[in-house]
């Protein structure tokens, strides 16, 4: 792997990334109410490493969806990189998602029609970067995670590695202050997984970025400086 871009900055998160007092969230299935997270409190400071574990129904993604803003919590308090996404308007949602967080996907995400390249400046346009910087970020991440090379290629000509190193410069192309990983090692062997969780881990350690990793796997174990085990939408004892 090449030098780290400068483009990488420390971010300013406050005094606290992450912090919840009693965050729910319940579903209404029909007649029935259905809880995803029932009263979690969690206090996350800046440049740590969470590794969320759990069996599937623990309640894992749906933590994640709210900590991102993509979904709503049904009662408590929550603030995320400095935003109090309990009364946030659906327009200072999506301006939260393009700027503070960045998502890693177990199924990568990227759209099929677009290039390496495209696929990675896509969130900073979106976000109404100026092309010209954008571009220069985004080969400055692909050159460091190894990816200079794929620049003009499109998903179906990547391997599995490849697509996820490209969907990591994706979710650091607006300088996040906190980047959330969802099985991001999910769908790949065991040589890749290894090195993304390596990578992740490098994020967190070297640019005091603020890491939550929601996984199966035991390979981010050893670079955590928090592990959450959730049962039923609760933090476990």
């Amino acid at each position: 792997m090449n030098a780290p871009p400068a483009a990488i900055a420390s971010p300013d998160a406050g005094p606290l990334s992450i912090h919840a007092q009693g965050l729910t969230r319940i579903y209404t299935v029909g007649s029935v109410q259905v809880t995803g997270i029932d009263g979690i409190d969690l206090a996350v400071g800046p440049g740590q490493l969470v590794v969320l574990k759990g069996d599937s129904g623990s309640g894992k993604s749906t933590l994640l969806s709210l900590l991102a803003g993509l979904d709503r919590l049904s009662s408590g308090r929550l603030t995320v990189a400095g935003r109090d996404l309990n009364h946030c308007r659906e327009a200072e949602l999506t301006d939260f998602r393009r700027k503070s967080v960045g998502m890693i996907f177990q199924a990568f995400n990227l759209l099929p029609t677009l290039t390496v390249l495209e696929n990675v400046c896509l969130p900073a346009l979106l976000a109404g970067r100026a092309f010209r910087e954008v571009r220069s970020r985004a080969e400055e991440l692909l050159d460091w995670l190894g990816m200079g090379d794929r620049l003009d290629h499109q998903p179906r000509q990547l391997s599995g590695g490849e697509m996820q190193r490209c969907a990591i410069a994706r979710a650091l192309i607006n300088d996040p202050a906190i980047v959330l990983a969802d099985e991001p090692t999910g769908n790949l062997d065991s040589g890749n997984a290894r090195k993304v969780m390596a990578l992740l881990s490098d994020l967190n350690r070297q640019f005091d970025r603020t890491v939550v990793i929601a996984t199966h796997s035991d390979l981010a174990d050893g670079y955590a400086t928090m592990v959450l085990r959730l049962q039923d939408g609760r933090v476990a004892p």
